[in-house]
């Protein structure tokens, strides 16, 4: 697993950021974690701090979060993404699949330190 040094969590939920932040830094407490409540923030936020990692959640107000995922993996190409959604259907998953990104995984909400760590085992 490599020195994580940079997270940007996407989610429009204060307390899912709040627990990914904190699974995080357990594992990695001198990691930069950044923290975006819609897509449009973390555009502007990845254009400066460029991530590493990048944990996107699905369904949030705003920019489309498929769009928010194109522009941030142009933003910051080497960056790796994952999903974290309560909406896993299939018709998600196509959807992510036709973006072209390879995404680490797809995590089912509410965040566990479990779902946190297969995004970072997958690094």
């Amino acid at each position: 697993m490599p020195d994580l040094k940079s997270v940007l969590i996407v989610d429009d939920s204060a307390l899912s950021r709040r627990m990914i932040r904190g699974f995080i830094e357990k594992k990695y407490p001198e990691c930069l974690v950044y923290e975006a409540p819609t897509g449009d923030d973390a555009i502007k936020m990845a254009a400066v701090e460029a991530p590493q990692l990048i944990t996107l959640d699905v369904n949030m107000p705003g920019m489309d979060s498929f769009e928010a995922a194109s522009q941030l993996q142009k933003l910051c190409p080497s960056a790796r993404m994952a999903v974290i959604t309560a909406n896993i259907q299939q018709s998600v998953r196509k959807k992510l699949q036709s973006l072209g990104i390879l995404f680490l995984a797809i995590v089912e909400k509410p965040v566990t330190e479990g779902g946190i760590q297969r995004i970072l085992d997958a690094m």
